[in-house]
């Protein structure tokens, strides 16, 4: 990102560019067939930790998810769909990851604690009825920047924990890393849960905010 005369480069570049837009939208399919085969997956052994020896204490082991939120019909076609579908969510966000970096985009969406944390905190406050008006805001405000980026790391820890419980010989480093292939299956379906709830979140502030969808269709305006 150039700065010139203390202008930057991204002076004149529409709220969401397009980039941000088509890798946002890919991820709408992605995730949802990722979610559904992950479930169908799921079903064949729907308990955590190694075999006879479960982890009792997770809430979610031993409940089957509803059929209508599973996709894939059996394991073998459901590992089908999420390996396919992975490899294309990995792709994408990778392509992403780039054009954030390299266009200057994070410095418009990064969370940086020193700058943002207050203004969360306040933002938090307003949402609950307990603070009557927003903190400043620029294109997104510091509790939206904290979320893309707890969604992120989400995301990335998703992808290492994937790869773990998918190749667990090969890359037996990454399965120690993570503290075993049966904390690493764990913390993979924790991943999922963590990014329905964010998912959850950010439908419930486009529907508060529906000129964000809005930026999401057409770019928004120019700034």
């Amino acid at each position: 990102m150039l700065i010139i005369d203390g202008v930057s480069s991204t002076a004149g570049r529409r709220d969401q560019p397009w980039v941000i837009r088509l890798t946002h939208w890919i991820n709408v399919p992605a995730l949802i067939v990722m979610a559904a085969s992950g479930l169908q997956i799921f079903v064949a052994f729907p308990y955590f930790g190694p075999r006879g020896a479960t982890y009792g204490w997770v809430p979610l082991s031993g409940h089957v998810p509803p059929a209508w939120m599973r996709m894939g019909g059996w394991l073998a076609g459901a590992r089908a769909l999420h390996f396919a579908f992975a490899w294309l969510l990995v792709t994408n966000g990778v392509g992403y990851l780039i054009y954030f970096a390299g266009s200057g985009e994070w410095r418009r969406r990064l969370f940086r604690p020193l700058r943002d944390t207050r203004g969360a905190v306040q933002m938090g406050l307003y949402y609950l009825r307990l603070r009557k008006q927003p903190p400043p805001a620029e294109l997104y405000n510091p509790l939206q920047r904290m979320a893309y980026l707890v969604a992120t790391l989400a995301a990335i820890v998703q992808v290492l924990t994937g790869l773990a419980i998918y190749k667990p010989t090969q890359l037996s480093w990454l399965v120690a890393l993570f503290g075993g292939y049966d904390v690493a299956r764990l913390l993979h379906f924790t991943g999922l849960v963590v990014l329905a709830l964010f998912t959850a979140a950010h439908l419930v502030l486009v529907a508060l905010h529906p000129r964000s969808l809005i930026q999401m269709l057409t770019g928004g305006a120019r700034r």
